[in-house]
């Protein structure tokens, strides 16, 4: 079996345009969150979400005894607050959470829910958590921070490109 190089194992991983978000729990009395690209909707019904979680990121033992996280989806706007999250803090910024079923979530971002594990699968050398969804929300109209390439960045214009792939399709239709 050939072994891959982490480096460039990642890197073509980072070619896949990923939305960003911020994984939080509530735990021994405190808030606690942290940036991650790892997030997934796995079933309607019922509704499971999924999150993968480093082995050697402090919310993994975090989630585990609470038995709950929350996901919230960072608008485009947002590349500070994913940077303070991701181990970069920034004084600045205050006030960042509201609340979703008890659970602490970003204000303002595009969406947010709130989850119960429903399961926990090792994977490597993270942990993945599949959480049944309980409740969610979502402020909508903003366009989501994505991460490609190792960068923060935002989509172009969306409603030009979707109106172009529209007029694709529907040519392709005739």
């Amino acid at each position: 079996m050939r072994l891959l190089d982490p480096r460039t194992f990642r890197d073509a991983c980072g070619v896949f345009a990923t939305g960003v978000n911020i994984i939080t729990t509530h735990c021994d009395g405190h808030d606690h969150g942290m940036t991650a690209n790892a997030f997934m909707s796995i079933s309607l019904d019922p509704p499971l979400i999924a999150i993968s979680i480093a082995e050697k990121a402090r919310m993994l033992e975090k989630i585990q005894k609470s038995g709950r996280f929350a996901v919230s989806v960072l608008a485009s706007g947002m590349g500070a607050v994913a940077w303070h999250f991701a181990g970069k803090p920034n004084a600045d910024l205050r006030d960042l959470f509201d609340t979703l079923d008890g659970l602490p979530v970003i204000r303002g971002a595009i969406a947010t829910f709130s989850a119960i594990v429903h399961d926990e699968i090792l994977a490597g050398d993270h942990t993945i958590f599949v959480g049944h969804v309980q409740s969610l929300a979502g402020s909508g109209g903003d366009e989501p921070l994505l991460f490609f390439k190792g960068k923060f960045g935002a989509m172009e214009n969306t409603r030009t490109t979707a109106a172009c792939l529209l007029q694709v399709e529907t040519e392709l239709m005739w």
